[in-house]
């Protein structure tokens, strides 16, 4: 285990750091390529501190889904080839849910200000 800080508060020093002190003293492009760099970091915060919760989520849905263990990449492979050959479609049980909360899931950490994503989770 490491000692502290944590690499999600790292890289969200960085970013706060970045917005409240020097954002202001840079305008034009390199402001533009500022506010880009503050959001990716943004986003890696959001992965650092989601992404466990959530892929364990999609791979406790993918299991009951499909009925069988393994990796989540392998799990989402045959979701994907079990709708591409028509054995897993919206009436299969399941199915309909485990895609709106694995989308709702990847939007709390690559759009969260998305307005549709807004009004369905508030």
């Amino acid at each position: 285990m490491q000692d502290e800080p944590r690499p999600d508060e790292l890289v969200k020093a960085v970013a706060d750091f970045l917005r409240n002190d020097i954002a202001r003293q840079i305008s034009g492009h390199a402001g533009f390529k500022l506010r880009v760099a503050i959001n990716a970091l943004d986003l890696v915060t959001r992965q650092l501190t989601l992404s466990g919760d959530s892929d364990a989520a999609e791979l406790h849905s993918l299991t009951m889904l499909l009925g069988v263990h393994g990796e989540l990449g392998e799990l989402n492979r045959d979701l994907a080839d079990g709708i591409r050959s028509g054995n897993l479609d919206l009436a299969s049980a399941g199915l309909k849910d485990h895609l709106w909360q694995t989308t709702l899931a990847k939007l709390k950490v690559d759009q969260p200000g998305y307005a549709a994503y807004k009004r369905e989770t508030e």
